[in-house]
């Protein structure tokens, strides 16, 4: 595989998640140093992970914004010591045109942008201009006030129709078709825990979102909704939703995921395996 393009359709890629971040939900902290990071990526490559997700700032419910230049310190000097120690894609974090455009110049392909290219009017032209990879994500609000209330009439509907929007404006913008990849946005103000579970929903209904003819990106690992379906009467703590996570993957993959984005990828390496040998 090229660490450029990515074959789709013939298997599913899975996306190891890298926080370098002091506060990130599920693992902030752990892999703060630059040696930790590096050593991290290494070990899920070994693992199966087609591609890494380097970021530097936290976009769980209720975070706050990190100034560029801390980001910056972060992400790049991690992404330039990898560059010669993986052999799979990169893939940068961010909705901030500067810190993409310094990472694109390091060596990664491919841009993660939570805002779908709304956060920085900058940052479709550095995507076009490098043919780098994009991926646009459906987030109702912004990561500090996404969860305090969100509401839908029709969730994958309005999914839908942002996602075939801005899509539309990455191509307008001279960004091709074949570079972008769609992201429903699991977690990113979607209810859960009150009767309600859009995140179910929208795993259920892929297929309807493949009809805008886009590879999609899932990224369900350890999130609340997990927490919330799988604890019944107590919501399980980030530490015990791996079975919840293996399986909102695989769910994903058989209605047309492409992409997963995972923490655990060893466990998801395994399940995506067999399901793709039953669905490919």
């Amino acid at each position: 595989m090229s660490k450029k393009h990515l074959a789709f359709g013939k298997k599913t890629y899975i996306m190891g998640i890298l926080n370098v971040t002091p506060d990130s939900f599920s693992d902030g902290n752990d892999f703060f140093t630059q040696e930790k990071a590096v050593s991290h990526a290494v070990k899920m490559e070994k693992e199966g992970a087609d591609i890494i997700d380097v970021g530097g700032e936290s976009t769980r419910p209720g975070s706050d914004r990190v100034s560029k230049q801390d980001e910056m310190s972060r992400v790049i000097p991690v992404i330039e010591e990898l560059v010669d120690k993986i052999s799979i894609p990169i893939s940068i974090d961010t909705y901030k045109s500067e810190i993409a455009m310094k990472a694109l110049d390091v060596g990664a392909t491919i841009v993660n942008d939570i805002t779908a290219l709304q956060g920085d009017k900058k940052m479709v032209n550095i995507v076009a201009n490098y043919d780098s990879s994009i991926c646009l994500m459906h987030m109702k609000g912004n990561p500090r006030n996404m969860q305090k209330n969100p509401i839908y009439d029709d969730v994958v509907g309005e999914i839908y129709s942002f996602l075939k929007e801005r899509a539309e404006y990455a191509m307008f913008h001279d960004i091709k078709k074949e570079n972008i990849i769609i992201d429903p946005g699991l977690g990113f103000g979607k209810r859960t825990g009150r009767g309600i579970e859009d995140n179910c929903e929208i795993l259920g209904k892929l297929d309807e979102l493949k009809r805008l003819g886009f590879p999609i990106l899932i990224g369900p690992s350890r999130k609340t909704f997990i927490g919330n379906v799988c604890g019944k009467n107590q919501q399980l703590p980030v530490t015990d939703r791996l079975e919840g996570s293996l399986a909102a993957a695989c769910v994903a993959v058989i209605n047309g995921a492409d992409i997963v984005r995972v923490h655990d990828v060893k466990e998801t390496r395994r399940c995506i395996d067999l399901i793709d040998c039953i669905v490919r």
